[in-house]
Parts: C-alpha cells; structure tokens; sequence
C-alpha cells in the first residue's frame, strides 16, 4: 500500500472515528486484497484425427483420413496483444510422395474491444518429396538428367519440393456471444513454387448455439462458413505442354464450406460441407493428381468432412 493510499485510508478513519465512534468497536483489521502475478507465457497445443484433409477447397489427402498435431507457444504482452510462433504437421498423399506437411508461423494477434486482428507469415514445408518426370529416371525429361526422378502411369509431372509460404492478415468482430463475421487474406509470391505469385481472400462467419439448449450436460455448439477466393497464375515451363517449352495458365476459382460444430470441455467435432467451381480439368492441373485419368481429377469436388480435435492450453485447461 503506497502513501497516498495511506493518507486516503487515514482521513476516512479519521472521519467515520469522530462520525460513528460509538457504532465501531475497538479496533478494524483489515487485510490487503492478494496480489495475483500476471504470467505472460501460455502455449497452445493440440491434435485431430479427420475424415479428409480439405485445404481451400481441394483434398490434400487423396480423399483419405488424415491426421494433425500442432504446438504453438505464446506471449501476452498486454491482454490485448499476443505474440506468437508454432508448428503443425499433417499427413498428405502428394504425387510426388512427400513424407507430410510441416508448417512453421509466427505473428501477433492485437485485440480492440470487439474486434480481433492476427497478422503473420506461413511456411508450408513438404520434405521428403522426389520430381515426378514423365521418364523414369529424368534422363529425357524435366527433372533433368540422371535426376533419379520416378513417372507414374497417366504421365502427370510435379516438382521434388512444392514448399511455400504466404503473408497473412485477419480481422474477427464479435459483435455479441452468438455472432461474429471475419474475413482473412493470403499472399505468396511463389504459390506451392509453380512459379507465379498468389492471393486467396475469404469472408467467415459463425453463429454460436445458446448454451441452454444442451442444459447442463457442458455440450456448447456452432455453426460456421466460408466463402473465398484463389487467385492463381501461369505456371514456370517445368509444368509445360510439351516437355517444359512453355508454362500452363491455372485459372482462379471460388470455393465455400459450411458445417456444425459440437464442444466438449477441450474436444470439437466439426461436421462440413465444402465445394469449389473448379473445373475437372483445372483441378488436374493444379493437382497433378497421381490417380486420376491425366485429364481429368474429382480432388476438387463438392465433400462432407468429419474432423474430431482436441485443443488445450496451459493457462486455461492445465493449470
């Protein structure tokens, strides 16, 4: 307790003494509120288990079930502010064979009232992928000579590594506890390295369930959206027809997802639709689908996903 406090606490004595003496015992002890240590550190962590896994619009997993974790530590400057970094991995099915996805980011999340922002960067990471040529071995084709390279039957083609990364930036406002409308924006300058630069902007949205339609069981409930775009552009001469003499223009294209969500303490399981206006032949492109007829790829289709995940954080679920 500082002097000023002290001097405002000794006049009030002084006042209710000469005031009310005769009201008051003795002697009034009183004891300073406890002091509460703010710890800015908190970190985030998590996994899931879903059905496919839909990035944008187009199956990253062969339209198989796929597996994610994630670690992401945090600092709280103020309440309003965040800094942060982490890492995720998800198992994919790529032509090229890489062993999964890493994703490395880092940004800042500050908060003003109702609305939330999150700036960033992005690291999509494939290691362990090998150049898919249309000649085994690479001798005669695009991998380059005695590159090792593999070919696969429909004489689809696609790079040894496809890394990238974007830029992002998102804005979140809540206007009561039932909704809140967002919208998000990506950039790279050398999207999955085709070799051009990129852009995908999207609106969100989600309507929170009053908690009073599950009583008392602790089962919370949402339903959420999306609508976005991807810009796209020509490709580098490696994706050419014929052999690398010329790039391939991937057109743009809209995708959307809608779903219901169910809480449970730290466990969501999220129940979604998604689509995309994407041509047949584009998704080939884009893909590079390794079961597909080599015209043609269904990786970009309208699909219902179930994703079952855990998210906890130290501050909130551990201690």
């Amino acid at each position: 307790m500082n002097k000023t406090m002290l001097s405002v606490a000794a006049v009030l004595a002084i006042g209710v003494g000469s005031a009310h003496a005769a009201d008051l015992p003795a002697k009034v002890y009183t004891k300073a509120p406890p002091v509460v240590a703010f710890d800015p550190w908190d970190v985030a962590f998590g996994g899931a288990i879903m059905s496919d896994y839909v990035f944008r619009g187009i199956t990253q997993s062969n339209h198989k079930p796929s597996v994610t974790a994630y670690f992401e530590p945090r600092y709280n400057v103020t309440k309003d502010l965040q800094l942060y970094v982490g890492s995720s991995f998800e198992s994919i099915s790529f032509t090229n064979r890489a062993a999964g996805e890493v994703d490395i980011y880092g940004g800042v999340r500050p908060t003003f009232g109702p609305v939330a922002f999150d700036f960033g960067v992005w690291g999509y990471l494939y290691p362990g992928g090998q150049c898919i040529d249309t000649v085994t071995g690479g001798s005669a084709g695009l991998c380059g000579v005695n590159s090792g390279a593999s070919s696969i039957f429909n004489l689809n083609v696609m790079k040894k590594d496809v890394s990238f990364y974007e830029a992002y930036g998102k804005v979140n406002y809540t206007f009561n506890d039932t909704f809140s409308l967002g919208a998000t924006a990506f950039y790279s300058p050398n999207f999955l390295n085709f070799g051009f630069e990129s852009t995908y902007a999207s609106v969100v949205g989600k309507i929170n369930v009053p908690p009073t339609w599950f009583g008392s069981t602790g089962i919370g409930a949402f339903v959420s959206g999306e609508f976005g775009r991807q810009w796209l552009g020509t490709t580098d001469a490696f994706y050419g027809i014929p052999f690398g003499l010329s790039g391939v223009k991937l057109d743009d294209y809209n995708t959307w997802n809608v779903g219901i969500g169910f809480t449970y303490k730290v466990f969501t399981l999220d129940l979604r639709y998604s689509d995309t206006d994407m041509s047949k032949v584009n998704c080939q492109n884009i893909t590079s689908d390794f079961s597909s007829n080599g015209t043609t790829s269904n990786w970009c289709g309208e699909r219902f996903t179930a994703k079952l995940s855990a998210d906890v954080t130290l501050q909130s679920n551990i201690k």
